[in-house]
Parts: C-alpha cells; structure tokens; sequence
C-alpha cells in the first residue's frame, strides 16, 4: 500500500481509500480453468470504468469520479478481525462542497469482492479526505440543520429495510494530529439526533480512548506508534450492515464535521459490536 500517499496531509491529491475487515472465502474454482486471468486491480478498474465512475488516466480528460491508485485481497497478518481487501482511489472531480462518492467506491469495492469470493464484513476503515465547509444544502430539521442534497434524497431507499437486519454498530471518527473533531463531538452528535433519517439510530458518544475502534494493520499512519490521534466514537443502531449503509453513514458523517468545523482527514472505523455498557464520560441521548 502506498502509505505516503494515504497519510493524513494538507494540499495535494485528494486520497480515499477503503480496507474491509473480517473473512473472504474464495470461490471454488475447477483445476481447468487454472489461475484468474485478473486481479484485484483490474477487476476494480474494470467495474469503475463500466460504472462511469473512472476518470481516464489521459490529458485532458473528463467525467469519472475517481482515478484508480491500488487494491489488493487477501489476509493481513495481525488480530482478528483481519484485513482481508483494501482499495484506493484518488478523487478526481471538484471536491469544495461537494459530497464524497462514498457509497458508489464501496458498491465497486463490493462487486469486486464478490467476484473473488464471499465476504463475511466485521468492520471497515475508511479515510475520507478533508473538505472545505459545504455551502448551502437541504434543510433536514426544525431547528434549521442543513444536509448535502443527495443524503437526503437517498433516505426513501432506507425506509423498506427489513427491521430485522437493524444491527447496534460503533462508529469511530478519528481526525489524526488535528483535535477538531474532539471539538465537533457535541454538534455531530446534536446533529444525529435532530436530522430526520431513518439509516442510523443515534444512541450515546465517548471521547474516552478505551471507547475508541481501532483496527491493524494501520497503514493510514505508516505503523508509527507515536502518531497523534484524536478520536470521537458515536454509538447506535444501523439500518443494515451492508456496504452501501455504512457508505451512506461515512458521507453524512463527513458532511457533518465539515459543516460544524472539522475540516481534516478523517479516518471512518466501523463495526457491530457496539459499545459495551455505558462510558462514565459518553453523552447519552436524551429519552
């Protein structure tokens, strides 16, 4: 993995990137057919080209949402739950008040897995690139809070989720060395509770470090252990545990910071294990 080009930073390349976490099973393939003819890069390639989602890596070109970086499958060493596929992309289209095409990279991140075989998905990591405030917006609540167009628009296709896949998730956002997302803690979670959407249920947040879900490897710091980071996790119960959810979250959550004063990198860290109990310093939702 190109880490220098995944680290938090200022300026430059705009990088996102997707690691999914827990077990892939390869598809069963007859000795006849010998190796695949393609590779995780290609197939990513190929799936972004057919979506309309790859810019062409030529002068002058237009249309796309992302160049292709890397991607890879296969095991990480380290604790459970274990990388098992990562995918990084440079976005290519205009980035200031823009929303981040997080649900369409995980839904080719996701057809592609399932070309290789068949995901079992404890958690996720995604960096999301740092972005201007957003302008503007869709008002999504009484007390005025603006939300980017399309979160909303999305929402009708979360109301027929079957309550039974409702699962209780942990969500945490870390900003790195910048602090600002410990500062907009309090308004992402005031934001949660009075935007009307029905995709996660919002329950409690922790600034706490033992709250904190952090996976391994982790390559977004290049392995330094003395790599600042600042954390703020968010609890509560999602519509469903499936990529296109969890991308939706990662957007509107991104959003979010922005608009109440976190601009930088952030890393999204997700899985549905919930938080145990209720932390001495999390800020509860009022009942």
């Amino acid at each position: 993995m190109s880490t220098e080009s995944a680290t938090f930073g200022t300026g430059g390349a705009k990088t996102m990137l997707a690691a999914l976490y827990g077990e892939l099973v390869p598809h069963r393939r007859s000795p006849s057919l010998g190796e695949p003819s393609e590779d995780v890069y290609s197939l990513f390639y190929a799936r972004s080209a057919a979506m309309g989602w790859l810019t062409p890596a030529v002068e002058r070109a237009w249309g796309g949402l992302w160049g292709t970086n890397e991607a890879e499958a296969g095991p990480a060493s380290g604790p459970r739950p274990q990388r098992v596929a990562w995918f990084q992309v440079v976005l290519t289209g205009p980035l200031p008040g823009k929303l981040l095409p997080v649900q369409p990279f995980l839904a080719c991140a996701g057809d592609v897995v399932a070309r290789l075989g068949t995901l079992r998905l404890d958690a996720i990591q995604l960096l999301l690139p740092e972005r201007d405030a957003p302008e503007g917006g869709q008002f999504a609540s009484e007390s005025g809070v603006r939300v980017a167009e399309p979160l909303l628009h999305a929402l009708n296709w979360f109301t027929e989720c079957d309550p039974r896949l409702q699962v209780p998730v942990r969500v945490t956002l870390d900003g790195g060395p910048d602090p600002s997302i410990r500062a907009a803690a309090p308004a992402i979670a005031q934001r949660l509770q009075e935007v009307r959407q029905n995709v996660f249920m919002y329950n409690s947040y922790s600034l706490a470090d033992d709250d904190h879900l952090v996976l391994w490897p982790a390559p977004l710091d290049g392995g330094r252990l003395d790599f600042p980071h600042h954390r703020a996790t968010f609890c509560g119960t999602l519509a469903d545990w499936s990529l296109d959810t969890l991308g939706w979250l990662a957007a509107f959550l991104a959003d979010g910071s922005s608009r109440t004063g976190a601009t930088t990198p952030l890393i999204f860290t997700a899985d549905r294990s919930g938080l145990a109990g209720s932390p001495a310093d999390a800020q509860d939702r009022p009942r």
